[in-house]
């Protein structure tokens, strides 16, 4: 095979990946093993957008749903201030 085949060959891989895990995450709910599963996919494919040297994709985000508002608020949180 060659490169750009391995590669469409990986990358319909993840997508099969994610949709395997798409229903099996809603079973747990918003865990940290089912939210560690979610980011261990993308994870998977922003790897291999960077090894091959392409262009990070905007991914489908079927879990964009359950991230909600995941902005990083600092220590404390919003509004909260250091003692």
């Amino acid at each position: 095979m060659s490169l750009e085949q391995d590669v469409a060959a990986a990358r319909r891989a993840v997508d099969a990946l994610e949709e395997a895990c798409a229903p099996l995450t809603g079973h747990f709910g918003d865990t940290v093993d089912a939210r560690r599963l979610r980011v261990d996919v993308a994870r998977l494919r922003d790897d291999l957008a960077l090894l091959c040297g392409a262009r990070v994709a905007t991914p489908r985000e079927p879990f964009a749903v359950v991230y909600g508002d995941g902005d990083d608020e600092g220590l404390g949180g919003s509004g909260r201030t250091r003692r």
